[in-house]
């Protein structure tokens, strides 16, 4: 039996095969730019931890216009067969987008953090004096 004849679909020439591809490619390279930049923030370089929630952003922008395209042709009437591959395509997307957030934050408790070990670390270097 073919794919054709068990999904109704003709994968090569699914144009929703093609963007479930693109949008699991670029969505997953922003989680891991995301991941990356935590690892960044946590030792204590946020020049690179900024550098990479921007990669970040911008897959998360490009995967998202991916989407934003498939819906934009089913409000138009034009079907997209759903398969497991567009499923698959949409958990890396909104993974991705929940990973970016949740990381965006961590960053800034890091930072939070870092500064007021500064400010204790002079507060105690003062009463020392």
């Amino acid at each position: 039996m073919s794919d054709e004849e068990v999904t109704g679909m003709d994968y090569e020439d699914s144009e929703s095969v093609m963007t479930s591809f693109q949008i699991i490619a670029t969505a997953g390279d922003a989680r891991s730019n995301a991941f990356q930049a935590l690892k960044a923030a946590k030792q204590g370089d946020y020049q690179m931890a900024d550098e990479l929630m921007a990669k970040f952003n911008e897959g998360s922008v490009e995967s998202h216009n991916q989407q934003t395209a498939l819906l934009t042709k089913e409000a138009q009437g034009d079907h997209t067969p759903v398969d497991v591959l567009l499923v698959h395509a949409q958990n890396h997307l909104m993974t991705s987008m929940l990973a970016g957030e949740l990381i965006q934050e961590l960053i800034d408790l890091h930072k939070e953090l870092d500064e007021l070990k500064t400010q204790v670390s002079a507060q105690a270097a003062a009463q020392d004096q």
